[in-house]
C-alpha cells in the first residue's frame, strides 16, 4: 500500500497544490520573503457572472510608472 503524504501529514511534493506551487516558488529565493508569496490580485465575480480582476491592496509590486500618478 502507498503512502500519499509526507512526515507532516501535508501530500507528497508531486501532488502540491497550486497555491502550495506558487509559494513555494516565490519563498525559495535566497533573499525572498513571505511577503513575496502574498497575492498581489483579487478576484471577484458578480451576480451575472462577470469576473472582475483587480491589483490587491497589499500588493506590493503595482503595474504603471511609479513616477507618474494617475488622475
Amino acid at each position: 500500500m502507498s503512502n500519499d503524504t509526507t512526515d507532516t501529514g501535508g501530500p507528497i511534493s508531486g501532488e502540491m497544490s497550486d497555491d502550495e506551487k506558487r509559494h513555494d516558488q516565490l519563498t525559495t529565493a535566497p533573499k525572498a520573503s513571505e511577503e513575496d508569496a502574498a497575492p498581489r490580485i483579487t478576484v471577484t465575480e458578480e451576480s451575472d457572472g462577470v469576473k472582475r480582476i483587480d491589483v490587491a491592496e497589499t500588493a506590493v509590486v503595482r503595474p504603471g510608472n511609479p513616477e507618474k500618478q494617475n488622475g
